[in-house]
């Protein structure tokens, strides 16, 4: 049986793709093969990660689309062409509408850095997260791997992993220890689950 297809959408450095290429690699990924990286962005050092493993890429910006919806149909547009299964957005700086994530019921995932339904919906991303934690005071933290739906952050929970806070973090060190105690083993492990699960009932 082939792999489940894969689109990783990123906009930027792309850790949470190398841990994915990684688990490819050292075959904790079987079921899900990365067939498409499709960055919002020209230039985002992801790109760079994905031709180094030799996967295809694909660059859609929304100023060159022109609007939203041009922008989306251009990215299912390229997801057809390389028939694609399931989405992972890993660090996809972008908020995709009700009308996107509709046509991929259960069929996109996304890590989020806290333990949702704690510091997530608007405005809660990259280093956001970490400070509100932190001002809170809360004692653990984490990350979650969730379905989207068209409520940000809203969608099931596959995968979620604690992570402890300590004396003197800032939002950077917790951030860098969320990635590697979580994000980077929870993405990997979810986008396995996810794809047996699609193998299984096909």
């Amino acid at each position: 049986m082939n792999p489940v297809k894969i689109a990783v959408l990123v906009s930027g450095g792309g850790t949470n793709l190398q841990a994915l290429i990684d688990a490819e690699k050292s075959g904790i990924l079987t079921s899900g093969k990365i067939s498409l990286v499709l960055s919002n962005k020209e230039g985002a050092y992801a790109l760079e990660r994905a031709k180094n493993a030799n996967i295809e890429t694909a660059v859609v910006t929304k100023a060159a689309c022109g609007s939203q919806e041009a922008f989306e149909a251009k990215i299912k547009e390229t997801l057809t062409a390389h028939g694609i299964e399931i989405i992972i957005l890993a660090g996809f700086m972008s908020i995709l509408s009700e009308e996107f994530t509709s046509a991929y019921p259960k069929k996109i995932l996304n890590v989020h850095p806290s333990l949702i339904p704690s510091f997530c919906g608007k405005g809660f991303y990259g280093l956001h997260v970490h400070e509100a934690a932190l001002a809170y005071g809360v004692k653990v933290t984490g990350a979650t791997v969730h379905f989207v739906n068209e409520i940000p952050d809203g969608g099931e929970i596959i995968l979620q992993k604690a992570v402890e806070i300590k004396e003197g973090d800032t939002p950077e060190i917790l951030q860098r220890r969320v990635m590697e105690e979580a994000e980077w083993k929870l993405l990997p492990a979810a986008a396995e689950k996810v794809c047996a699960d699609i193998l299984k009932n096909q």
